[in-house]
């Protein structure tokens, strides 16, 4: 598999985009005599489609400021011939025509009054967010903070969102950043930005609206099930994201993942060396805590979940009709040598965190703890673009070593922890299927009867007072599954 697959490394043949900035700022025709050649290079369209695309070229020539500059026209075409090729399923023409010309018209402009770069950039951002909530249009600023966020370091407040119907959506807080210290939530709705409405703005517009100068407040509008709207002030700064730390609890290793970056693979090396030279022979168990761990690299959760195998599939990646399929499997070699693990999960740990979850799980290697994940089994191409900006793009689906998709599922845990002993009290939290417009599961949900045991019946680590690190820290002093159970599930499990 080349690079330009790699969903999640963003990073598409750089010479190639070397080459375009340079004739960009040369010569701008040059780049659209570039675009053409590309376009006639491909395949043919069908007849349907290139009658589709000419739908929009009628909307293009009504409001382009300039309907004589076919640059961006080009541009467009281009785009649609990428998701049209590449996107994980069949596009429906109409209907991505359909939002395209909804992206340009929405705002109800006048005829030839909106510059074309800008006409062409709201199509753009209109037609990929119909196709699923994970796929959109990237600009050039954030074509190139796409970069910064895989590096570990970028400005903001240090949460990741999405929309959920007019609101945006927080995903999780990222550890470490203002957002978590303010005390931002996964599954927080944000429906102002400094009192302006969220609803009837694009993630786009509501991201842009909370960047800002390092050092400058914003003051959020948070909603939660459990309260009336409030306010949440926090102070954007440069998050610089330390993807791994680690500390000793007596003779239990703990390593928290925040996130999936470059860093991550060397940061679980450092963790696992200094708590072996910590304990040594004392070491009895190691807990991966991946809760509210929203993803990242592809690569890098292949590599962590490598550290802890002998050998075995850990995921397989398959395009549409299963197609350009990609196995990634593990080399010899176990950094804590079979030592039992518990790896800590909830409904923010996403995407990588749950690759590492599912083939830790299906391999027998750990115990999964905690609540069922977020289920975001899809994956993301970052594909740059002539001229500027890059599409994100769904190109293909995540499979867990049993060949099943983790796409709307996610992982369920072999034991579930839960704030009450009746399950059904616990207050409902959206996950991957609940966003409008995700890509349904493939298969039907596992409702296997798992163990389940009350987060308050386990002793609390930490300032933090953190009972589910206590039930894993429990779990591996116990010896076994059963007689974690006789001990702290309710009367009547185990």
């Amino acid at each position: 598999m080349t690079r330009a697959s790699r969903a999640i490394t963003a990073v598409f043949s750089i010479s190639f985009v070397a080459l375009v900035i340079t004739a960009c700022v040369t010569d701008q025709s040059a780049i659209g005599r570039v675009v053409m050649a590309l376009n006639e290079n491909a395949s043919p369209l069908p007849q349907s489609t290139q009658r589709e695309l000419s739908r929009f070229e009628e909307t293009y020539n009504a409001f382009a400021h300039d309907a004589t500059d076919r640059e961006r026209l080009d541009y467009f075409n281009f785009a649609y011939r990428r998701v049209r090729a590449s996107y994980v399923y069949d596009v429906d023409d109409s209907a991505l025509i359909d939002a395209a010309i909804a992206g340009v018209t929405e705002k109800d402009p006048k005829p030839n009054s909106v510059m074309a770069q800008v006409l062409v950039e709201d199509a753009l951002h209109k037609m990929l967010k119909a196709l699923d909530p994970h796929s959109s249009y990237l600009d050039a600023e954030e074509f190139r903070d796409s970069f910064a966020n895989t590096k570990g370091e970028f400005g903001g407040l240090g949460i990741q969102i999405t929309m959920d119907g007019d609101l945006v959506k927080v995903i999780s807080p990222i550890e470490g950043t203002p957002a978590e210290r303010a005390g931002m939530l996964a599954g927080d709705l944000i429906t102002h930005i400094d009192t302006i409405a969220v609803q009837g703005k694009s993630l786009r517009e509501a991201v842009r609206l909370m960047r800002g100068k390092a050092g400058d407040p914003v003051v959020l509008t948070v909603r939660r099930p459990t309260s009336d709207d409030f306010d949440v002030r926090i102070v954007r700064a440069i998050i610089e994201v330390k993807s791994v730390r680690h500390s000793i609890e007596s003779d239990v290793g703990y390593i928290r993942i925040t996130r999936f970056n470059e860093k991550t693979k060397s940061g679980i090396q450092e963790a696992i060396s200094k708590i072996k030279d910590e304990t040594g022979s004392r070491l009895r168990g190691v807990v991966i805590d991946l809760r509210n761990n929203p993803g990242g690299l592809l690569n890098q959760s292949v590599s962590v979940t490598d550290s802890f195998l002998e050998h075995g599939k850990i995921v397989a990646i398959k395009g549409r009709d299963g197609r350009n399929e990609r196995s990634y499997y593990a080399d010899d070699g176990d950094l804590i040598d079979q030592i039992p693990m518990v790896i800590l999960v909830n409904q923010g740990s996403a995407s990588a965190s749950e690759i590492v979850a599912s083939a830790l799980q299906y391999h027998g290697r750990a115990i999964v703890m905690g609540t069922r994940t977020f289920g975001k089994g899809s994956v993301q191409t970052i594909m740059p673009m002539p001229l500027e900006g890059a599409l994100r793009l769904t190109t293909a689906l995540y499979y867990s070593p049993s060949n099943q998709t983790l796409q709307a599922l996610g992982v369920t845990p072999d034991i579930v922890v839960i704030k009450d002993t009746d399950v059904e009290a616990a207050p409902p939290r959206r996950r991957e299927a609940d966003l409008p417009g995700a890509i349904p599961a493939q298969n039907e949900d596992d409702h296997v009867s798992k163990p389940r045991i009350s987060e308050a019946a386990c002793p609390a680590i930490g300032a933090a007072k953190d009972h589910i690190l206590g039930c894993a820290i429990e779990y591996l002093r116990s010896g076994n599954q059963e007689a974690f159970l006789r001990r702290y599930a309710p009367a009547g499990q185990g």
